[in-house]
């Protein structure tokens, strides 16, 4: 899964997606080395084909659902094609830039955080379902989720799931809205960058603490 991520430098992240004088800017959010669920985010999305970048709720449950379904920050690659995340992959694809995300290894009250992101610096990208209509009563009717798919090699160690990262390239074919639902899934399950183009290291339990900010969160433990 990926339940917090790193999203310190907005400026680089949407400047290495696309050329900067192409892009709606309306975001306001500030960089946060620790990014946690219920909080307006950056998104990137297509509207009225250009590239616009909004802050969105950071979960997801549509009005219709609410005492009946959980809220939601991830989904799931296998069950996009489910009569809940349909709609969401006609009209709402989107991609969260960040420079990393976090997952805990341990047990319960020794949780060790670690920081993992691109072997070579790059900024990701990560796929997104954003509901972009307004919300009516919750902030949550008009949040978005990151997808997830099956983690592999050396990265299972860390944990089973992980975010669905494409390229740049890839996650501008994601936006595109003369992709059809099924052609943008199998999309994101041949496109998704492998385990070999990431890196991993422990950081420090600061980052266990939803509020915590800073670049020492960053920075990797001592061996």
């Amino acid at each position: 899964m990926c339940g917090r991520f790193d999203q310190n430098d907005i400026p680089r992240l949407i400047n290495d997606f696309s050329w900067a004088d192409e892009v709606i800017r309306r975001t306001e959010a500030p960089g946060r080395f620790n990014v946690s669920p219920g909080t307006f985010r950056p998104i990137m999305h297509i509207e009225d084909d250009k590239l616009c970048v909004d802050d969105l709720w950071w979960s997801y449950r549509p009005a219709w659902a609410k005492g009946k379904i959980p809220i939601a920050v991830n989904a799931k690659l296998e069950k996009l094609s489910s009569r809940y995340w349909a709609p969401l992959m006609t009209r709402g694809r989107a991609v969260v830039g960040a420079n990393g995300w976090y997952e805990w290894t341990g047990e319960k009250g020794a949780k060790q955080p670690w920081h993992i992101h691109r072997r070579d610096g790059s900024p990701i990208y990560m796929l997104a379902l954003a509901n972009l209509g307004p919300a009516r009563e919750a902030p949550e009717e008009t949040g978005f989720v990151l997808l997830t798919s099956e983690s592999a090699g050396g990265m299972v160690d860390i944990h089973d799931r992980r975010p669905v990262v494409l390229s740049a390239a890839d996650a501008h074919l994601w936006l595109d809205p003369g992709l059809s639902p099924a052609q943008a899934e199998e999309l994101a399950r041949s496109a998704a960058l492998g385990v070999e183009e990431f890196d991993w290291f422990k950081v420090s339990t600061e980052v266990n603490r939803a509020g915590t900010d800073g670049p020492q969160l960053v920075m990797p433990l001592p061996a």
